[in-house]
C-alpha cells in the first residue's frame, strides 16, 4: 500500500492524458483488472499511452449502446491508471493489464479524432479525522457485507480477507465497491464521491438496497424451485410421451416444439389478454399430429407474433443541433419540413410521452419528399422503413386477413413494424394520395386508424387478432395531390406544402449534391469532370423543364456518362471542364427557350403571370379591338374560370367606361378579341383577372402598356383585386424574364416573406388593392375622362398618382 500511495503522489496535478472510454465497467484507484479493447479509437489511446508514459485516463461511458462515445456521452470523474501490461495486442484490439492509480476528473478535451484526449485534473485525496463515527461506519459496512456474503455465494474468499485488513474508510468503501456485483451506474455514484466517510455512507446505501434486492430474488427462486418440483412429474409424462413418439418415427412432432414456443411467449412479458392468447395457440399446437395443416397455420401465426417487437425499441437522438446539421447536409432548402421536424424534437425532449402529429408532405414529383424523410430518420436514430400505398386498392393490404384464410398474412403496417425490428421506426407512407377503392374494402379508411394518435396505441391487425401499440412510431405521408385524399384521412394529418423549386435553388442542389452524387456514381475524380455554374444554369433553363431535379440529375448523368467513355477510350484524358458552349455537342440543341419581352411597349398587350406544376411562366395575354357588334371571343385553351374571370373584367371595365376616357357604348359598337399565346396549353384559374382587365383597357384607349411590368391577381366587378396561390413561383418567373416590377393582391404581402432574397433585390413589388392602382402603374400614361357633356378629349396625359382611398405606395419589398 506505501508502494501505491507513493507512485500516486508522483502523479501531476494537471495532466494530458488519452482518454479510453470503457463500456459497462467503473475502475477504482488501486483496482487490477485485465479487460479487451476493439473499438478504434480505444486502441489509439491506449497505443499512444504505451509509447508515452503508460498512463491513461479511464471513464464509464453513460450509455452502454452507444458504439462510438464522444466527450458528452462520457462521466466527468473516472481513474488516472497505468497500463502494466500489453497481454495481446492488433489493429483489430488487444488485451489490456492496467492498475488504477487515483481519481481525476476530466476539465476539457482536447481532440476527439483519431482518439480522445483530455485535460485531467487529478483529484485530491482527502483525510479525515479517526472518530466513532469513522468507527461506526466501518463496522456497519462490515456488518452489511457479511449479509451481502450470505445472499450473494459467489465473492471469492481473498476479497473478504482484503475487507478485514482495510482500515481505511476511503479505501474500504473503494475495494467493497470494486468486488460487489451492482450496476456500474451505481459504482460511478461512490466513485464520485471524494469525501471518505460521506464515501462509506454511500456505499451502506447501496449495500442495503442490494441486500433486500437479493432477499427478493431468493425469494422468488425459492418459489420457482417449488413450482419446479409440481412440474417434474408432467416433464416425466412428456418426456415418455416423445420417446414413444420417436419409435413410431414421429421425430418432429409439434409437442415438443410447442414447450419452446411457451418459453418464447413468455419471454415476450405481453399483457394478460396477449399472453393468454398465444399459450392457448401452444395448447392447440400441443395437441395436433405433426404435419396436419392446421398445425402449419398455427405454427406460422405464433412465429410472426413471436418476431413482432412488441418491447423492443431504438434510442431515439433528441440533440436539435445534430438534427438540424444532418438535415442540412443531405437536402438544400426544404425550410418549412425541416422546422417542423426539429419542432417535433424540442416536444418530445420537454414532453417525452407525447405522441407527435402524423405529417403529410404534399407536392410535385421530384421536390424530394422520399429522400427528407429518410434523413430525419438518419437524425432522429430512428429505424427507417417505406411503405408504397400507390394502386392498393385492397383494405386487407392495410389491415391484413384473417388467419382462417388459406395464404393468410398481415398488413403492410405490421409487416412494415417487423421489418424495422423495433416498435419506433419512421415509416414512410408513399403516395397516399394514389389509393384505390374497389369491391374488397376501402384502404383510405383502413388507415383511419394507424394514422390517428390518439387510436393507434391498440391497432388491431386481423392476421395478429391483439392490439399492437403504434403510438411510438412516427408516420410521414407523402402526396402529389392533396384534392385527392379523402377528408376524413386529410382531417388526421398535418399537411406541409413543398413548392416547385425555383431556379437558384435548382442551382444550389445541383451544386453542392448532383454533381457529387453522379460523380461517385460514374467513378470519375472530382479532379477529371467539373461543371461551372454558367453551365449548369444553361442545364436548368434549356434542358429541363421540371418541378423537381429528378431531369436535372438523369441530365448529368448524361454528361457523366459521355466523359467515362472519354476516360476510357482515351488513355492520355487528364480533365475537362463544361462550359455552356459544350452543353450543344454533349446534350444537343437546346429543348427550352426563354420567354422573351417585348422590344417596346405595345397596345393590348400584358405581361401575366401563370403557376404550373413545374414552377412559374411568364402569361402574356393580348387583346384586339375591333369595330363590330359586340361580341367578345376568347381563344388559347382558357379554361372556364378563366373565361369568367374575361368576363368579370369586361363589366368592371364597363363600369368606368367614363372615367377610362372610353365611350359606354363600347360594347355595342366594338368586338372584343382575348388570347393567351400557346394555345395547346390548357390555361386556367382567377389569378389573370387584372391583367386581362389592364390588357381590355390598353386596347380601347390605345394606351401602351409598360413592357417591363407584370401582374397577377383576381378581378371583381367592382375593380377590388383578390389574393392569388403561388407567388413564389410567379415571382421568380418575373425575375428570370427580366421584369422589374411586379404588381400583386395587397392580401399578398404576407407571401413575399417566402421569396428568395436574390428576387426581392431585382423585383419591386406592388401591393395594390383596387384596378385603378394597377392601371394607373401598368399604362404608360392615363387617358382624360369623358367631359359631362359625353366629349371625349383625345389627348394623353402624363401618369399621376391615383386617388388616396385606394392608392398604395410602391415600394420594393
Amino acid at each position: 500500500m506505501q508502494n501505491f500511495t507513493d507512485e500516486n503522489n508522483k502523479i501531476e496535478n494537471n495532466l494530458v492524458l488519452p482518454v479510453l472510454a470503457v463500456r459497462g465497467l467503473v475502475f477504482f484507484p488501486g483496482m487490477m483488472l485485465q479487460f479487451d479493447i476493439s473499438r478504434k479509437k480505444s486502441v489509439l489511446a491506449a497505443s499512444e499511452s504505451i509509447v508515452n508514459d503508460r498512463l491513461i485516463f479511464l471513464v464509464s461511458q453513460v450509455h452502454m449502446e452507444d458504439g462510438e462515445p464522444v466527450g458528452d456521452d462520457l462521466y466527468r470523474v473516472g481513474v488516472i491508471a497505468r497500463i502494466k501490461q500489453v497481454v495481446h495486442h492488433s489493429e483489430e484490439g488487444a488485451k489490456l493489464h492496467v492498475e488504477g492509480l487515483c481519481r481525476g476528473e476530466i476539465t476539457s478535451f482536447v481532440q476527439e479524432e483519431p482518439y480522445l484526449l483530455g485535460n485531467i485534473v487529478k483529484c485530491p485525496m482527502l483525510t479525515y479525522k479517526k472518530s466513532y463515527k469513522s468507527e461506526a461506519l466501518i463496522r456497519i459496512v462490515h456488518e452489511r457485507f457479511d449479509e451481502y456474503l450470505r445472499l450473494f455465494k459467489h465473492v471469492p474468499p481473498d476479497v473478504l480477507l482484503g475487507v478485514l485488513q482495510e482500515k481505511d474508510c476511503g479505501r474500504l468503501a473503494d475495494y467493497i465497491a470494486s468486488n460487489i456485483s451492482i450496476d456500474f451506474e451505481r459504482k460511478q455514484y461512490i466513485l464520485d464521491e471524494l469525501r471518505p466517510l460521506k464515501r462509506m455512507q454511500k456505499l451502506i446505501d447501496v449495500l442495503t438496497e442490494e441486500i433486500q434486492i437479493l432477499a427478493v430474488e431468493n425469494e422468488i427462486n425459492q418459489k420457482a424451485q417449488a413450482q419446479m418440483d409440481e412440474n417434474q412429474r408432467e416433464y416425466f409424462l412428456k418426456e415418455q410421451m416423445r420417446a414413444i413418439a420417436n419409435e413410431l418415427g414421429e421425430e418432429d412432432d409439434p409437442q415438443q416444439e410447442s414447450d419452446e414456443l411457451r418459453k418464447k411467449v413468455r419471454a415476450l412479458q405481453l399483457s394478460k389478454v396477449c399472453e393468454e392468447k398465444l399459450l392457448k395457440e401452444c395448447n392447440k399446437l400441443y395437441h395436433m399430429p405433426s404435419g396436419s395443416h392446421e398445425a402449419s397455420v398455427i405454427r406460422l401465426y405464433l412465429d410472426t407474433c413471436l418476431e413482432l417487437p412488441w418491447r423492443k425499441s431504438s434510442k431515439e437522438k433528441l440533440d436539435l443541433t445534430r438534427a438540424q446539421r444532418i438535415l442540412d447536409q443531405d437536402h438544400y432548402g426544404l425550410v418549412k419540413v425541416k422546422e417542423r421536424f426539429i419542432e417535433i424534437l424540442a416536444v418530445k425532449s420537454l414532453a417525452p410521452l407525447q405522441n407527435g402529429q402524423i405529417i403529410c408532405l404534399v407536392g410535385p414529383p421530384g421536390v424530394g419528399k422520399t429522400s427528407i424523410a429518410r434523413s430525419i430518420a438518419r437524425a432522429t436514430g430512428r429505424k427507417y422503413v417505406r411503405v408504397s400505398l400507390g394502386g392498393v386498392s385492397d383494405e386487407a393490404e392495410i389491415m391484413g386477413h384473417r388467419k382462417t384464410y388459406v395464404g393468410s398474412m398481415p398488413g403492410r403496417i405490421i409487416n412494415a413494424v417487423k421489418q424495422a425490428g423495433v416498435n419506433n421506426p419512421l415509416i414512410l407512407l408513399d403516395e397516399i394520395d394514389k389509393l384505390g377503392t374497389n369491391f374488397k374494402g376501402d384502404p383510405a379508411s383502413a388507415l383511419l386508424e394507424v394514422l390517428d394518435p390518439e387510436q393507434n396505441g391498440e391497432f388491431t391487425d386481423h392476421y395478429i387478432d391483439m392490439p399492437f401499440d403504434l403510438s411510438h412510431v412516427l408516420f410521414i405521408t407523402t402526396a402529389n395531390d392533396a384534392s385527392r385524399i379523402p377528408g376524413p384521412l386529410y382531417d388526421r394529418m398535418d399537411i406541409i406544402e413543398l413548392g416547385s423549386y425555383t431556379l437558384e435553388e435548382k442551382l444550389n442542389i445541383a451544386t453542392k449534391h448532383l454533381v457529387k452524387k453522379q460523380l461517385t456514381k460514374h467513378g470519375i475524380k472530382a479532379r477529371q469532370l467539373k461543371f461551372s455554374k454558367a453551365a449548369l444554369r444553361q442545364i436548368i433553363e434549356g434542358y429541363t423543364r421540371e418541378a423537381g431535379v429528378r431531369t436535372l440529375e438523369r441530365t448529368i448523368a448524361s454528361v457523366c456518362r459521355k466523359t467515362a467513355k472519354k476516360i476510357v477510350l482515351d488513355p492520355e484524358f487528364s480533365s475537362v471542364s463544361v462550359k455552356p458552349e459544350d452543353l450543344e455537342e454533349l446534350l444537343g440543341p437546346r429543348k427550352y427557350t426563354q420567354d422573351r419581352l417585348p422590344s417596346e411597349n405595345m397596345v393590348g398587350l400584358v405581361n401575366g403571370l401563370a403557376w404550373t406544376s413545374v414552377g412559374g411562366e411568364l402569361l402574356p395575354l393580348e387583346v384586339a379591338v375591333m369595330e363590330g357588334t359586340g361580341k367578345i371571343q376568347l381563344t388559347g385553351s382558357l379554361g372556364d374560370v378563366m373565361k369568367e374571370s374575361a368576363n368579370a373584367a369586361i363589366t368592371c371595365i364597363r363600369t368606368r367606361a367614363g372615367a377610362l376616357g372610353i365611350s359606354p357604348k363600347f360594347y355595342e359598337k366594338c368586338d372584343i378579341h382575348i388570347h393567351a399565346p400557346e394555345g395547346a396549353v390548357p390555361k386556367d384559374g382567377p389569378s389573370a383577372g387584372i391583367a386581362m382587365a389592364t390588357a381590355i383597357t390598353s386596347a380601347l384607349t390605345a394606351i401602351p402598356v409598360r413592357r417591363d411590368i407584370a401582374m397577377t391577381g383576381e378581378i371583381t366587378l367592382q375593380g377590388r383585386v383578390l389574393p392569388i396561390g403561388g407567388l413564389k413561383e410567379k415571382a421568380m418567373a418575373a425575375y428570370k424574364n427580366g421584369i422589374k416590377t411586379v404588381l400583386i393582391p395587397i392580401d399578398n404581402v404576407p407571401d413575399l416573406a417566402e421569396i428568395d432574397e436574390v428576387v426581392k433585390k431585382n423585383v419591386c413589388f406592388i401591393p395594390v388593392k383596387r384596378v385603378d392602382t394597377v392601371l394607373e402603374n401598368a399604362l404608360q400614361c392615363m387617358p382624360r375622362p369623358i367631359q359631362p357633356e359625353g366629349q371625349a378629349i383625345s389627348e394623353e396625359i402624363p401618369l399621376h398618382p391615383a386617388p388616396a382611398d385606394h392608392y398604395v405606395e410602391p415600394a420594393r419589398v
